[in-house]
């Protein structure tokens, strides 16, 4: 059983150079992932100068770690935006997201097992059906044909569930490969370069790398968690879901599937060149709770019942009104965040909204996604959970730092008066690392399954021996004697 994404397995990927020389642009996109490189896509035949860093190498975060669906059957985000108008507004988001991708799939030739299926919405719990109910009555309303079903069709038995057309899957690495190399001639890539800092002079953003510095008319804030508290105050406006997925052989079923009731239950499938999966994600949390990802990744094996592939974990931002922050932060900054978990469809319609403003074109969708937009009742709702959801995760993290969960070669210790961790592996070697995250100094837990250490207040993570791996964090946590 392999601890990591099946969407990495047989990728040969030769990433970009790192950045080697101070530059000047017109826009500098930081990040990529689908959203990143669907924005480098949609300006690469402006008259820009644009530039695309990667912290790591293309693809390797979030997108790495997604089920890969194309669906605008998202659980029952239609009735719990309150709002019939920003209902069938979103709706078309993700409908046309799906007819980009699908567009430039067949545009540029791009090999990503992409398949138009069916997406199902159900539930093994009878007081749910009401939601489905409701969500079917919405979707009806907004010209979507719907169809009743009793069982998905790898004969789940359910209580209730609906089934619609014209979504996909795909397989989300192969396809930023192809985006890559549909672009690599027109926008320069600098992969394995990490943005720390960012300041502004004389009508610029100053973007500086630990050796060099991007000076640039525009910038896109593109990672998945904004490294800045301010001006955007992001752990008001969201909190953070964890999930866990496995990948197993299975026979091939060509749909997709997500229940309404907890715990998450989302279902999937994938056929490469020789073998087919099923993708089965299970026990989605508040990452502020349920911190043990031993027990967490155990419960998912429980409810497969066999012995899978590929086990891995995932993070999502969700917002306080389930709506995505996607646009114009300030001047000449431009911010693309907080899928709630439908990156691969937000993601893709971020990609156009954002080169549509940087290039001053009105676009239907701007509005609806606008990072500054008014305060409405799930705000106000939701926002007392993030604020306690941060704290939580905050002060749980300096209350005990020896989890009870944790095995005899993970260790806390102090060296030379400084606090730090120390993992121990199969061959007796110590990886140290200091015990604080550098973004807002959470205390980080271990993960025993990935064998990463994570922070549990905004999802940074860094591998044993302290380099970061994913944001918010900029810098590493390696231990220097």
């Amino acid at each position: 059983m392999k601890k990591s994404s099946i969407w990495l397995e047989d990728i040969n990927y030769i990433p970009n150079e790192s950045l080697n020389k101070n530059i000047d642009v017109d826009v500098l996109i930081i990040g990529g992932g689908i959203t990143g490189l669907s924005i480098a896509y949609h300006l690469k035949d402006e008259n820009l100068k644009t530039c695309l860093i990667e912290r790591n190498e293309i693809g390797q975060g979030v997108t790495a770690r997604t089920t890969g669906k194309l669906t605008y059957l998202q659980e029952t985000i239609y009735t719990k935006l309150n709002s019939e108008e920003k209902a069938k507004l979103y709706l078309e988001s993700q409908i046309d997201a799906i007819k980009i991708v699908e567009s430039i799939i067949a545009k540029n030739n791009i090999k990503c097992d992409y398949e138009r299926i069916l997406s199902y919405l159900f539930t093994e719990d009878e007081k749910y059906i009401h939601k489905i109910e409701q969500e079917k009555e919405l979707l009806e309303k907004f010209g979507i044909r719907t169809k009743e079903v009793d069982q998905l069709p790898n004969n789940r038995k359910i209580k209730y569930g609906i089934s619609v057309d014209k979504t996909a899957v795909f397989h989300p690495i192969k396809y930023l490969i192809g985006l890559k190399e549909n672009i690599k001639d027109k926008i320069d890539i600098y992969e394995n370069t990490k943005i720390i800092d960012i300041d502004e002079e004389d009508n610029y953003y100053i973007c500086k790398t630990d050796k060099y510095i991007v000076k640039a008319k525009q910038i896109v804030i593109a990672t998945h968690y904004p490294y800045f508290l301010l001006p955007f105050m992001m752990p008001f406006k969201c909190h953070l879901e964890k999930s866990y997925v496995a990948a197993f052989e299975h026979d091939n079923y060509h749909f997709s599937a997500i229940n309404t009731n907890q715990p998450t239950i989302s279902i999937r499938y994938h056929q490469d060149n020789q073998k087919s999966y099923q993708l089965y994600l299970n026990g989605s949390h508040n990452l502020a709770f349920k911190n043990n990802d031993d027990e967490n990744f155990n419960n998912l094996l429980k409810d497969l019942k066999t012995e899978p592939d590929y086990i891995w974990s995932n993070k999502d931002l969700i917002t306080n009104d389930f709506l995505p922050y996607i646009g114009k932060l300030k001047d000449n900054m431009y911010i693309a965040t907080g899928y709630n978990t439908w990156g691969m469809t937000n993601g893709t319609i971020a990609g156009k909204v954002i080169s549509d403003l940087i290039i001053n074109k009105e676009n239907k969708y701007q509005n609806l996604f606008d990072p500054k937009r008014s305060i409405n009742v799930s705000k106000i709702i939701n926002f007392s959970l993030d604020v306690v959801s941060n704290i939580k995760s905050f002060v749980g993290s300096k209350i005990i730092k020896n989890k009870s969960w944790y095995p005899d070669n993970v260790q806390f210790k102090q060296i030379d008066g400084e606090d730090v961790a120390i993992y121990i592996d199969e061959n007796k070697k110590e990886h140290i690392v200091y015990q604080k995250c550098p973004h807002m100094k959470c205390n980080l837990l271990f993960n025993v399954e990935e064998k990463t250490w994570d922070c549990p207040c905004h999802g940074s993570r860094f591998d044993v021996d302290g380099n970061c791996i994913e944001g918010p964090s900029n810098y590493s946590i390696t231990y220097k004697k």
